[in-house]
């Protein structure tokens, strides 16, 4: 399921950053969210975390534990801390309980499982645990997948630490394969060590209370009869500490059988149990409809009346259980040691199709889920279980009706309430699947927002842009000084008369695509293109104090830029004619039509004019851009008086080089 891969995902970026994670999905070659109760395959998760291993530089059973450490945290976070917390009350009992939440989790959810979620035809991990003399455990874990044992230890130990308040040690000593029903599976035993974690407070309050400890055990001690005593530590010794073992002083042992200064037994329970059993057979089987009873060699020797009538073979006395019934869960092989090496799991059988009459053939099989108990005194087991069906469309599908199932048994409720859970579980997989279109819509509108601003802001100044989206007025601007730059294209009109239009496009495209990047490189704005006539600015919208030295930069790319530019015609390089003037203008934004910024002022006129009175492949500047460029590292020669047009004689000059810029500086290039 998606929530194993996105727990794996919240650690990566709550530890390593955002960035990790892309890195790392990029990589492995997965998508950057999962749906929580959608299956995935177990490739795309080893994948993850293999890749984590390459990228963090960390060994596979270290990114394993702190998985594991954190999937913990995850669980409790995602609701089902209640549920882990009241599995049992220490850690003997909490693990002895992994497989029966499990089992529930598997008919609850149809296969979300705590240690790794898997599809329904996949098998989960099963746990067995041992306790030993010396206070320690030894935990067995059996897997279908090999090389994720290091998990267990970090859930393990942050559930022994979170809800029991002790630190454990796990060490491997042993791994096996084995040959189970399923095929092969993993076999790792580890060893449980654990002490108990006291706070600052706890340990100056134990170390403090020494001498008033020892004080009380004697003033107890004599209060208690002796007699009472010896009864009491018996029993504690009979029954075994509750708490998985952390080895206790016998002045604890005695504390925790008493209440101090009483003398009277808190944990001195002893079942009562009647000479002979008060119930009948008959009064059995029909109070227990679904329990079996059998011996080593799995004869049946009884069985409830509801499991009678579904299975009608078990009405012959001395039948053989494994001819009508498989083991689904654990994986073990149907005898009766194997069932006794997990007699603290939950048992799942299926009828056997062969076995059924005729016609129930076509029905799907029952499953019957439970728990075994061993009778010593008999040499049988029994086994008592209920139907495992999840939804009223299961009773219906295997001709069943609610009232098969005994009024005591809570199958009933689990079947109605399960009924409307997954309902909701329907409507919570909708919502989310809708959310992650929402996301990847949302995602492909900031794409496309991002295009379209910056289109927006190639025609337009990226302020003004602003402005124009918020729906304000834009004001024109006067500018005080700024360097305007025109260019043309020598016999533009002559070359246009002899050539097909789309050749002319191709060129003015290879021409103006040099230009802009140039635009870019020297921090000038492009105002417009007039068929062949290109026009820039320094200094507007931005005013800037180097406008006039960006725009010589500019021309001197342009002439440059040119030469790679090819004359339809002729063949050869085209030429073109570039003039420069520096001066004050008023800009702003002229329509609401494709709207545009202009330049306003003699300014312009004057650039024009340098433009069309210059020399093909030379950049004529007026007397003022002159000024501005004179003590700037630029080398020009001068022109002299031309009579221009509409302004009459004008002193001008040819920008020739840039002293200090190389050729790949002026052109951005590496």
């Amino acid at each position: 399921y998606g929530f194993i891969n996105t727990c794996l995902k919240s650690l990566v970026v709550e530890k390593y950053g955002e960035e990790t994670w892309e890195k790392l999905r990029l990589q492995a070659g997965v998508q950057d969210s999962f749906l929580t109760f959608e299956v995935y395959k177990d490739e795309i998760t080893m994948q993850l975390v293999d890749k984590a291993c390459k990228i963090l530089g960390v060994p596979a059973d270290m990114v394993l534990r702190e998985f594991g450490e954190y999937f913990f945290e995850f669980c409790k976070r995602s609701g089902y801390d209640h549920m882990l917390r009241t599995l049992g009350g220490n850690l003997y009992e909490f693990i002895e309980n992994l497989d029966a939440l499990h089992s529930y989790l598997a008919l609850s959810y149809q296969a979300i499982l705590f240690f790794f979620v898997f599809p329904q035809e996949m098998n989960a991990p099963s746990f067995r645990v041992e306790k030993n003399e010396d206070g320690s455990m030894h935990l067995h874990y059996y897997s279908d997948r090999r090389g994720l044992c290091h998990i267990v230890p970090g859930i393990i130990g942050a559930a022994a630490l979170d809800f029991f308040n002790i630190e454990i040690s796990m060490e491997i000593v042993n791994q096996t394969e084995e040959e189970e029903r399923t095929g092969k599976k993993e076999h790792i035993v580890f060893l449980v060590t654990q002490n108990p974690v006291f706070s600052y407070k706890e340990r100056n309050e134990f170390s403090s209370s020494s001498q008033y400890l020892a004080d009380s055990e004697k003033q107890v001690e004599n209060q208690l009869n002796k007699e009472d005593l010896e009864k009491a530590k018996n029993t504690f010794r009979e029954r075994g500490s509750s708490v998985c073992p952390v080895k206790k002083s016998h002045w604890k042992t005695i504390r925790g059988i008493i209440t101090l200064g009483k003398g009277k037994l808190l944990r001195g329970f002893d079942p009562v149990y009647p000479k002979s059993l008060w119930i009948d057979t008959k009064t059995f089987c029909n109070g227990l409809p679904f329990h079996m009873v059998f011996d080593k060699e799995l004869r049946v020797k009884q069985a409830g009346v509801s499991i009678q009538k579904i299975v009608p073979g078990l009405q012959t006395t001395g039948i053989c259980l494994d001819h009508y019934f498989s083991i689904v869960h654990p994986e073990v092989p149907f005898t009766i040691s194997s069932i006794q090496k997990f007699i603290n799991s939950q048992f799942v059988f299926r009828t056997r199709r062969e076995m059924m009459p005729e016609s129930w053939k076509q029905r799907p099989m029952l499953e019957l889920r439970g728990q075994m108990i061993w009778m010593e005194s008999l040499q049988c087991m029994l086994y008592l279980c209920s139907p495992l069906l999840r939804t009223l469309h299961e009773l219906e599908e295997r001709q069943m009706h609610i009232a098969d199932i005994a009024p005591h048994d809570v199958t009933r409720d689990l079947i109605l309430l399960n009924q409307q859970r997954l309902a909701e579980m329907e409507l919570s997989n909708q919502l989310e699947r809708k959310k992650e279109e929402l996301r990847i819509l949302s995602k492909h509108l900031e794409e496309e927002k991002k295009k379209t601003e910056a289109l927006l802001y190639a025609m337009l100044p990226q302020h003004v842009a602003n402005q124009l989206k918020e729906g304000k007025r834009v004001e024109a601007g006067e500018f005080k000084e700024c360097t305007i730059l025109f260019s043309d294209v020598v016999t533009f009109t002559n070359i246009c008369a002899q050539c097909e239009p789309i050749q002319i496009v191709l060129m003015l495209n290879s021409m103006y695509l040099r230009f802009d990047r140039l635009t870019t490189v020297h921090d000038v704005y492009k105002v417009e293109t007039i068929g062949d006539a290109y026009m820039v600015v320094g200094g507007v919208p931005v005013p800037v104090p180097t406008h006039a030295e960006r725009v010589a930069n500019f021309a001197l790319g342009m002439i440059i830029a040119a030469k790679g530019v090819q004359n339809p015609v002729s063949g050869n390089p085209i030429q073109i004619r570039v003039g420069i003037h520096t001066g004050p203008v008023l800009a702003g934004v002229v329509g609401e039509k494709m709207p545009r910024y202009c330049l306003f002022g003699d300014t312009v006129n004057i650039a024009s004019r340098m433009e069309s009175h210059g020399v093909p492949n030379k950049i004529h500047l007026s007397s003022s851009a002159y000024q501005c460029l004179k003590y700037k590292n630029f080398e020009m020669t001068e022109r002299g008086e031309i009579e221009v047009k509409g302004k009459g004689k004008m002193h001008t000059y040819f920008l020739v080089r840039n002293k200090t810029a190389t050729e790949n500086e002026i052109m951005g290039r590496p």
